[in-house]
């Protein structure tokens, strides 16, 4: 079996609030393989796009581990993250962040040339096209379509070759029509790539396309259930024996 690309142990986030302390997620366990694609789903609150930071490395858990590509994203500092992000993370958000002042073009080639590429321009060109959006290169955030500015986050998710691409709720500023096209570039562009896949949705039909679906409630893993590519059984999850050092 190939070591995980991501590995949660025992993961806790709690965060301080008015009210007091919040657990947001609460003994987090999952491996996930190189190349898989994984469907996160659940109610609003229940720890989704927290996994989805602690993933990136912009949350850092509270207690338990997160490995990443081998590495442990929590004994890293602040710098060590940002170069790791570069190297081996693309990420889709729901409200695309491009830089509005940029064109396109430059909206893809930018965190090429944070890498230090000398190509950066000419892959940015070639990933455009591969999204279908060469005749709109020139174009500024403000001229394109909301379905357009997300292809432009795709482009720029994928040009460095990640290893792992991160989606949160891509579709979820888009019309249906729309927001099926947005998914099926990103399972082709991943195929491509052959990056994994951590896809947050609150669609499980989409959720339903990847290779497993985790199911998330009140910051646990509730039950792994089988995608569209595997026949397994589900997996419910199994109450974690008590080691005193959660939250």
């Amino acid at each position: 079996m190939p070591q995980p690309i991501i590995a949660f142990d025992n993961l806790h986030l709690t965060l301080g609030s008015r009210a007091g302390q919040v657990n947001i997620l609460r003994g987090i366990d999952l491996e996930i393989a190189p190349g898989e694609a994984i469907g996160l789903i659940g109610p609003s609150g229940s720890g989704k796009s927290s996994m989805l930071m602690m993933m990136a490395g912009l949350e850092r858990p509270s207690s338990g581990r997160i490995l990443v590509a081998g590495q442990d994203l929590g004994a890293m500092d602040e710098d060590a993250l940002a170069r790791f992000r570069r190297d081996t993370t693309g990420i889709v958000f729901q409200s695309f962040h491009l830089v509005p002042t940029m064109t396109a073009l430059e909206n893809v080639a930018v965190p090429l040339e944070l890498a230090g590429r000398r190509d950066a321009f000419d892959r940015a060109a070639r990933e455009l096209a591969a999204v279908g959006l060469s005749d709109r290169a020139d174009h500024y955030p403000g001229q394109l379509s909301g379905g357009e500015q997300q292809r432009v986050a795709l482009a720029r998710a994928v040009a460095g070759n990640p290893q792992i691409l991160l989606a949160d709720e891509p579709t979820g500023n888009l019309d249906q029509a729309t927001g099926a096209q947005i998914i099926s570039l990103m399972f082709a562009l991943r195929e491509r790539s052959g990056a994994t896949l951590m896809l947050i949705t609150h669609d499980p039909a989409l959720a339903g396309l990847c290779d497993r679906v985790v199911h998330l409630r009140d910051g646990k893993i509730d039950r792994i259930t089988p995608g569209a590519a595997t026949g397994k059984p589900d997996v419910i999850a199994q109450p974690r024996a008590q080691t005193g050092t959660g939250n």
